[in-house]
């Protein structure tokens, strides 16, 4: 069912600074700054030859991204994103094996513009999934 890793996103308390560092130390392509407001978060990507890097940051007092952040103050990785042919497809499946879908259940418009879902960590060994529409 899930296709190719699209992205790992990792929380950040810095933005400007992650974004310097990565386009500096690492010599990456980072994107430029994107306020998501329907899930509460800024997002930068970072483009690497087999996937991306997403730095999230707190957009607004009710960010889950804040919270987050208050459990670690240093940051850290948030969740993994994998790719899905048919997300509705996806989300009855995993539904049916007892996974537990996020929110009200029905997709979110993410910040590529398709179609995302977000999966319970304690159905996943302790990891927040984000399943996208390709």
């Amino acid at each position: 069912m899930i296709g190719r890793l699209n992205h790992v996103a990792i929380a950040v308390p810095d933005l400007e600074a992650a974004c310097a560092q990565y386009r500096s130390a690492l010599g990456a392509n980072v994107g430029a700054p994107q306020d998501e407001p329907d899930h509460g978060v800024t997002v930068v990507f970072v483009e690497l030859p087999n996937t991306k890097i997403e730095f999230l940051y707190p957009l607004g007092e009710d960010s889950p991204i804040k919270g987050f952040l208050e459990k670690n103050p240093a940051g850290g990785i948030h969740h993994i994103c994998y790719e899905v042919d048919d997300i509705l497809a996806a989300r009855d499946t995993l539904q049916a094996e007892g996974a537990r879908v996020l929110g009200s259940g029905e997709p979110k418009i993410g910040a590529h513009g398709k179609p995302v879902l977000f999966l319970h960590p304690k159905d996943f060994n302790g990891c927040l999934i984000e399943l996208e529409e390709v």
